[in-house]
């Protein structure tokens, strides 16, 4: 059987109805995974389904938003209800409200960002808990960014935020290890998705990141979407607690 095998395991992921979430959605049921699509419009998450679907895989959508604890309650109640138990936990949803120095900055926006990108997460993961625990098995990954790993003028909350949840994974798999649970984060570079429009768009900007980056490409959601099915597949069984960087090397120059 295949280290990548995921045939039989449910699967959540947030913010999944493009960008690096859809990809990884697409990754985990190519390989056996059923997959809960998730973000705030159900139609969105609708179509992914159907892509899923057509392409033989297993999959459906639970709209639900991430500031919302009674929502992303209900998506785990109506995942549960639906396949049993969630074997495997992607939180990829998050928030950049807010572009400039953090001098300035309101106290909501600030507050916003981290109940979104850490918060939220916190909650998903201990929604999910006790189903890995009465496994002994179970993968969380949690979708950060490079962003986490350096400083900025402009986008200084978010990468608070990022940082934050790349503590959270080693928190919690300190914490859960001995049942069994690994929970890891991947950092991002540059990706080519809505998120990040606004950079890969300018031509002045994409090709002064393709200069300085290693692989001298920006990074396409299925780069991320593969690293996703390694932390979540048996072939990342002994992997927990980590940040794994897939930024084409922009963080080693």
């Amino acid at each position: 059987m295949s280290l990548f095998n995921l045939k039989g395991k449910v699967a959540v992921v947030t913010g999944s109805s493009r960008g690096i979430g859809r990809s990884i959605a697409h990754q985990l049921a190519k390989q056996g995974a059923k997959v809960v699509v998730s973000s705030r419009k159900q139609d969105a998450c609708e179509v992914v389904v159907k892509e899923i679907q057509a392409a033989g895989g297993e999959a459906m959508a639970i709209a639900a938003s991430i500031s919302s604890k009674e929502q992303l309650q209900n998506l785990i109640d109506q995942t549960r209800g639906a396949w049993g138990p969630i074997d495997i936990l992607v939180c990829n949803a998050a928030t950049n409200p807010y572009y400039g120095p953090t001098t300035g900055m309101s106290d909501e926006v600030f507050d916003k960002v981290m109940r979104n990108n850490v918060l939220s997460n916190t909650w998903l993961c201990t929604m999910v808990y006790p189903d890995m625990k009465a496994k002994k098995d179970g993968a969380i990954v949690i979708v950060s960014s490079i962003g986490g790993l350096h400083g900025s003028a402009i986008i200084g909350a978010y990468n608070i935020s990022k940082a934050a949840d790349m503590q959270l994974a080693r928190n919690l798999a300190v914490e859960w290890g001995p049942d069994n649970i690994r929970v890891n984060c991947i950092a991002p570079g540059l990706i080519k998705t809505d998120f990040a429009k606004a950079l890969h768009e300018d031509p002045v900007l994409s090709a002064k990141y393709n200069g300085e980056t290693p692989l001298r490409r920006m990074g396409e959601p299925d780069d991320i979407g593969g690293v996703a099915v390694f932390l979540a597949s048996p072939a990342g069984q002994y992997v927990t607690g980590q940040t794994i960087v897939a930024d084409g090397g922009m963080m080693i120059r």
